[in-house]
């Protein structure tokens, strides 16, 4: 079996894998759940790579994080449930249908109108969902229903309050968010003080949520600040080891006034390297 372009050879590949008997034993007895997180650990892939701006690995992340869509696609259609092109005629669909802008008859729109027609073209695609499964309003439907609980904890928040905030439930004002994270902050300090790790874990989880908040209003993606404070970090310390080592000294041989010192002259270097 040789390379190709087609997404159809990609197909026949994992088929082959999955293939009773004949295929990779590794891919055969692998289930939804158990490839699930690779699944997760390719997305966070792509999104490293754009990050660093390497187009080279992108391509080749980009296809890791397709080959899970044929996997989970043709597990399920071993199960009878539906096969790659249903995936594929699905988002179709659906894209047409959320863009009638673009595809349809409402022309001209201004961008406020097309987001209130966004929503409630996902809000009928909700019920026709809920139809389709037999289900009923049970009276406790939530604004909140549908934000995946599996997606990290920052990005979650943030989904939880924009949904709150389309009804009204927000502050109008950014001043008043940081004054939340500082409330916050100081109930950590008080939790801490306390001695009750369930409390420090409660309050840092709302400090957390506030920040998520603080960052929504000011128009910034945490997980994408967290990442870029985390790539700041490695790459401050890294900078510590290598002028340690410069002594012949490593960090463990050194104290905290003497990495903290160092720390500062990383980052002055940086700052006048922006300048």
């Amino acid at each position: 079996m040789t390379p190709s372009s087609d997404i159809a050879r990609l197909i026949e590949i994992m088929a082959a894998l999955r293939a009773p008997g004949t295929g990779c034993p590794w891919d055969l007895e692998q289930t939804f759940e158990t490839i699930a997180p690779y699944t997760v650990e390719e997305a966070y892939e792509v999104a490293d790579a754009i990050q660093r701006g390497d187009l080279l690995d992108l391509k080749e992340e980009l296809g890791d994080l397709l080959l899970q869509v044929v996997y989970h696609a043709r597990m399920a259609e071993e199960r009878g449930a539906f096969g790659f092109g249903d995936v594929v005629e699905g988002v179709t669909r659906k894209l047409i249908r959320r863009h009638p802008h673009v595809f349809g008859e409402a022309r001209d729109l201004a961008p406020e109108a097309i987001a209130r027609l966004w929503s409630a073209i996902k809000a009928q695609e909700k019920a026709e969902k809920a139809a389709a499964r037999g289900g009923r309003d049970d009276g406790h439907a939530s604004l909140l229903d549908g934000i995946a609980l599996t997606l990290p904890g920052l990005t979650r928040a943030v989904k939880l309050q924009e949904k709150a905030a389309t009804v009204g439930f927000d502050w109008d004002d950014v001043a008043l968010v940081i004054g939340k994270v500082r409330e916050e902050a100081d109930e950590v300090a008080e939790a801490v003080a306390s001695g009750d790790r369930d409390a420090v874990e409660d309050e840092i989880g709302d400090l957390l949520c506030a920040v998520a908040n603080l960052a929504r209003h000011a128009g910034v993606d945490p997980e994408a600040a967290v990442r870029r404070s985390n790539s700041k970090f490695e790459r401050r310390f890294r900078s510590i080891e290598q002028q340690l080592a410069k002594m012949g000294k490593t960090p463990a041989d050194s104290d905290l006034d003497e990495m903290d010192s160092l720390w500062n002259r990383a980052k002055e270097l940086e700052r006048r390297a922006r300048e």
